[in-house]
């Protein structure tokens, strides 16, 4: 079942659009907090947005042009303001299409399905792992901080993808080690070591302190 994140302030347009979403077996979560749309994003992992432009603390080019630094997903943007400036700049932030409001709900589905259809039937979007504001892109294996991106080692990439990915959960040094064998070079525990411990000066760089914590003599974790 695909996923849409609504970005929409309107309750009443936000519903009506999840309650149509659901006859067209789409899944929806409409943000109820707009200072935090982009960790909804990154935990709801959606395969289309719909993003209105008139927003709460910040307007919809600013989630956008966010949402464009971790991943390719859809955005349709869907706003009152349909002046042909408003337009052109929503699409120079990235933006897949614009629908103008008042819309009619069956156009609106039809154009998501059609742009659904357009993105995976060639690719799939970019996931994103998200903890602490911290964004790990797995397409291109970096982490976004902020306004910070972090590049990363293909060592430093995997462990930390594993540790996201078990988040709560200590992965234990060996499981880290056969990690990092799969990347055809032998890696015994005190290259791990240093491994994780440059991982670390980089998170620390970039305000990142702690983020990932030592269990002596088993492992790490991220919590």
């Amino acid at each position: 079942m695909y996923r849409i994140l609504v970005v929409e302030d309107d309750a009443g347009i936000a519903e009506a659009i999840a309650e149509q979403a659901a006859m067209w077996d789409l899944q929806t979560r409409c943000i109820k907090n707009f200072m935090k749309v982009t960790e909804d994003f990154a935990e709801f992992d959606p395969h289309l947005v719909l993003l209105d432009i008139s927003l709460p603390f910040f307007d919809g080019y600013y989630w956008c042009s966010e949402i464009r630094k971790v991943s390719k997903v859809p955005i349709i943007f869907i706003s009152s303001a349909a002046a042909n400036m408003n337009i052109v700049m929503a699409m120079n932030m990235g933006a897949d299409d614009f629908i103008a409001k008042p819309f009619d709900q069956s156009v609106l589905m039809a154009k998501i399905k059609a742009l659904l259809r357009r993105t995976y039937d060639f690719g799939g979007q970019v996931p994103v792992l998200e903890h602490k504001g911290a964004m790990l892109n797995t397409g291109d294996s970096t982490l976004t901080y902020g306004d910070i991106r972090i590049d990363l080692t293909k060592n430093e990439y995997r462990i930390l993808l594993a540790l996201m990915e078990n988040k709560g959960k200590t992965v234990s040094r060996e499981r880290l080690m056969e990690i990092l064998w799969q990347t055809d070079c032998f890696v015994d525990e005190n290259t791990l070591t240093v491994n994780v411990g440059r991982l670390r000066k980089k998170l620390e760089s970039a305000g990142l302190s702690d983020f990932i914590v030592t269990r002596h003599g088993v492992g790490y974790i991220i919590q």
